[in-house]
């Protein structure tokens, strides 16, 4: 579509340092403020990272007149991007004249979208996510990434949890903004995220290092949940195939795991957890106890996983199938003794992390919490 009018923006492309980050310092400077007379901003607050819709009523929205061409072209590209619908017409006013322009803006809800209260819970997010749609924009079309927009919030949802960070009582309290980052390169972008960098990091002895190469697969947080059913003594187990093994070359590329999931942006650990049980297996978890929060395979990979051990009730069906047909999961689940879910450890036919770390931990706090069932 080629604009011919301003493009008015409102709302949460209207917020400052998203809008900079879009259309740049120069071209921010030279952006007026206009008002859309007669409407009001709404949201549906389920869906945080949404575009408010315009709606009739009382009042006016705020928001600027954009005709820099180039501008105008970024900020097509980030819309499209994030699900936008095609720009509509809006009448509005600036210095006292209408001028007739085009806006961006998702479909009405039944709330008031609140800038403040926005920008606090969703804006941060919002700010890795258009950064890295941006960095994609010379060479994959904005279409490609509206199809993956919820694997590019579930990232950049992972980059503002782990700014939290952990203590380092033991280990180096060097911070990141040490490494000196040479170069940043996108090697492959789709559902999927690698990227490939020149750093200088600070060495044991005080000195940088050497230029280092090093590539990262960039991944999102997962929450993964072993249910327990503790009055009966047992365990809930998912069956399903996996790329990893058989692209090592396993034989047998099906895997025993713990209830897994991505954590959408969002959502807390703990909803994720709560709403995989639900998809995979049909359960509802009666408590959560926390077993650990720790990256898989630091050397190369940026995910996290939060694992937890899930109480619930059992069903008697020793096999069960799930999955969502929608994200194309072909899940058989297994509950299975205790006893049985041990001897799979002395076997190695567990033998996947999370699997692993969970019955050890199980088998450390099986006491306590048979005895509160």
């Amino acid at each position: 579509m080629v604009l011919t009018s301003p493009i008015f923006v409102c709302g949460v492309l209207a917020w400052p340092p998203l809008l900079e980050k879009i259309v740049g310092a120069e071209a921010m400077e030279r952006l007026r403020p206009a008002l859309a007379p007669g409407l009001v901003l709404t949201c549906n607050r389920g869906q945080p990272f949404a575009l408010p819709g315009l709606a009739p009523g009382q009042g006016a929205v705020t928001g600027l007149l954009v005709s820099d061409p180039v501008a105008q072209e970024r900020l097509r590209f980030v819309a499209t991007a994030l699900h936008a619908p095609e720009a509509q017409g809006v009448v509005v006013t600036q210095d006292g004249r209408s001028v007739a322009a085009q806006v961006w803006c998702g479909p009405p809800g039944p709330a008031p979208w609140e800038p403040q209260a926005w920008a606090a819970g969703s804006g941060d997010v919002m700010r890795f996510a258009v950064a890295e749609i941006l960095s994609q924009r010379d060479w994959r079309p904005a279409e490609d990434l509206a199809a993956t927009l919820t694997m590019v919030l579930a990232r950049a949802a992972a980059r503002v949890t782990a700014r939290q960070g952990v203590p380092a009582n033991l280990r180096s309290a060097t911070l990141a903004e040490e490494v000196e980052t040479l170069a940043c390169e996108t090697l492959h972008a789709g559902f999927f995220l690698t990227l490939g960098y020149r750093l200088r990091h600070p060495r044991f002895e005080g000195r940088l290092s050497p230029v280092l190469r090093r590539e990262v697969f960039v991944a999102t947080d997962a929450a993964l949940v072993l249910p327990y059913d503790p009055r009966r003594d047992r365990v809930l187990l998912v069956e399903q195939f996996r790329m990893g093994p058989y692209g090592r070359g396993d034989p047998r590329p099906w895997m025993l795991e713990p209830v897994a999931g991505r954590i959408d942006a969002g959502e807390t650990p703990e909803a994720a957890a709560r709403r995989e049980c639900r998809e995979e297996a049909g359960l509802d978890l009666r408590r959560l106890e926390k077993i650990s929060t720790h990256y898989c395979t630091p050397g190369y990979s940026t995910e996290v996983f939060h694992l937890f051990l899930g109480l619930c009730d059992l069903p008697d069906l020793a096999i069960g199938l799930g999955g969502l047909d929608t994200e194309q999961e072909d899940i058989r689940s297994h509950v299975i003794g205790f006893d049985q879910a041990m001897a799979l450890l002395d076997s190695g036919e567990a033998n996947n992390g999370p699997l692993v770390l969970s019955l050890i931990w199980l088998q450390r706090e099986r006491a306590r919490l048979r005895a509160s069932a």
